[in-house]
């Protein structure tokens, strides 16, 4: 909080007025990265000017560009320090992956390049599964991943798989 304060040209106390606590300023921080992500993937959603092939690319992009934007130690020293915090995370991504993928998958579908062997609700949760038993501080770690690849190789291959391979002429 000290270096915050300094950073921001304030005193701790009118810090601590704002945000009684450094998990009250955290959570503030989430929620509003979560409702810039929830904002930005709804505007994408609702774009009707591009293809389909075009609609995953860029829904490819923002994930990346969002979890760029995260450091893993951030994401390591929340799931330690403030593990109520990161159940919170994970319920918020749970939330923002079934609409926004499912969403995405179904419109797919209506296009014809998603598969239609395999229901759009199980290929959420095999990416849930996926994201939840990877995108977790330990197994970064681990794996050496950052959260960008992490994120999208896992968004890349569920997608790879779902998609109606064309035969050649």
């Amino acid at each position: 909080m000290d270096d915050l304060a300094a950073e921001l040209r304030m005193s701790k106390k009118t810090l601590y007025a704002c945000f009684p606590s450094k998990s009250s300023l955290v959570e503030a921080v989430l929620k509003d990265k979560f409702h810039e992500v929830e904002a930005d993937l709804s505007r994408l959603a609702s774009e009707r000017s591009f293809d389909m092939e075009e609609a995953i690319r860029r829904f490819l992009q923002r994930v990346q560009a969002h979890t760029a934007e995260i450091h893993p130690s951030f994401v390591r020293d929340l799931g330690r320090e403030s593990p109520d915090l990161f159940r919170v995370v994970e319920h918020r991504r749970r939330r923002l992956i079934r609409r926004h993928v499912a969403d995405l998958f179904n419109k797919g579908r209506k296009a014809g390049l998603i598969r239609k062997d395999i229901p759009v609700y199980l290929l959420i949760e095999i990416l849930l599964g996926a994201v939840e038993a990877i995108m977790i501080p330990s197994k970064v770690t681990e794996l050496g991943l950052t959260l960008e690849r992490g994120y999208s190789t896992i968004i890349r291959v569920i997608l790879e798989g779902s998609i109606v391979r064309r035969s050649l002429p």
